[in-house]
């Protein structure tokens, strides 16, 4: 990952209703969620759910996968992993083993706390 697309995936981040979306779909895994059901389960509408969506789809951090007249959308572990390593890619003096995990295990009472 470049800069600018670096630039481009936190900027798609820094907006409350898409930071929500994005955590969704990552809390979903790797079946997804169906568009109709993330409007609903977000409260938020349809035409707006889309524009979001497209945001996210375009930063790399999300997939859409048309099935019939449905469309289902995921996080893009490729896209969020090469985030990471961009992030990440000067962490300690150029020595990442210093810097320790970045996704430890985390109890769901813990998760909730922080939503």
């Amino acid at each position: 990952m470049d800069k600018k697309a670096a630039i481009a995936a936190l900027s798609a981040l820094g907006q409350e209703t898409r930071l929500d979306v994005f955590r969704h779909l990552v809390t979903a895994g790797p079946e997804g969620v169906g568009a109709g059901d993330l409007a609903q389960e977000l409260d938020v509408r349809a035409n707006t759910l889309s524009t979001h969506l497209a945001a996210l789809a375009r930063a790399g951090l999300i997939s859409a996968e048309r099935a019939g007249r449905a469309i289902r959308y995921r996080a893009d572990h490729d896209g969020i992993r090469a985030l990471f390593d961009f992030l990440l890619h000067d962490c300690c003096k150029g020595r990442p083993e210093l810097c320790g995990p970045f996704a430890p295990s985390r109890s769901p009472e813990i998760t909730k706390a922080e939503r």
